[in-house]
């Protein structure tokens, strides 16, 4: 009890300076809370250090990039809440969980990496599908800097949790690029792509920057980007697992 309290209690600081810094949204900081505190509850310290390799670079990037909103609830869980069900798993089963862990939050660091580094670069992305060009923060698109930034996002936790031996480096970081690569074929193929007409602009939300109702272009309508972020977790945490069975 004494360790749930206490990871309550951290969870409940870090969620509360992230929403502050507006990282995070009010939604995010209570989705942030309820999944940090079962990471510290159900991993200790070691868990937390893979959380925090995850949540410290990529809150910076995302506040530093195009846009900088903070993130909502189902954005917070969509990138960690495989990881928390896995730390859950980890601390009854131990196993491949433990990497499976890690594997989520390394897919979501690579994606967000990824994101963050490759729209910022001047660079023109391609369809990772069709190699076709896309334009700029197109899901789907990557660029060689983008591609690189990913591998670096996989590379952070991965070092963390085989520094604090919560699994070794390879496998997670395997499983943090495979995740995102999935990210990037899903966001190019069945996420959905919509079409401002008041704009007369892409997006993909439901609803345009101006207020304005989208029509669906491409993919399938209930595939959105946290649909999609939760399949790159739950790749991660997958091929992580499966390599160091």
């Amino acid at each position: 009890m004494m360790q749930v309290a206490l990871g309550a209690a951290l969870a409940a600081v870090i969620a509360l300076i992230a929403h502050r810094a507006r990282s995070l949204s009010t939604s995010g900081a209570v989705a942030a809370f309820v999944v940090g505190t079962i990471v510290f509850a159900s991993a200790g310290w070691r868990g937390a250090a893979v959380l925090f390799a995850f949540f410290i670079p990529s809150a910076l990037l995302s506040r530093r990039g195009s846009g900088g909103a903070p993130r909502s609830g189902w954005q917070v869980l969509a990138n960690g809440g495989i990881a928390a069900c896995c730390a859950l798993l980890a601390a009854r089963y131990d196993g491949p969980f433990a990497a499976a862990f890690a594997g989520a939050f390394a897919a979501a660091s690579a994606d967000t990496w990824g994101t963050e580094i490759g729209t910022r670069v001047a660079q023109t992305p391609v369809s990772i599908l069709t190699f076709r060009t896309v334009p700029v923060g197109r899901s789907g698109g990557i660029t060689l800097w983008g591609s690189l930034a990913m591998i670096g996002g996989a590379l952070c936790v991965g070092v963390a949790a085989a520094a604090v031996g919560v699994a070794p480096l390879l496998g997670v970081a395997a499983g943090g690029v495979a995740g995102a690569l999935l990210d990037s074929m899903l966001g190019a193929s069945l996420q959905a792509l919509r079409f401002c007409p008041a704009c007369a602009r892409e997006c993909e939300t439901r609803r345009h920057s101006c207020g304005g109702a989208t029509q669906l272009r491409r993919g399938l309508s209930w595939i959105e980007n946290d649909t999609v972020n939760f399949a790159a977790t739950l790749c991660g945490a997958v091929l992580a697992a499966s390599i160091v069975r």
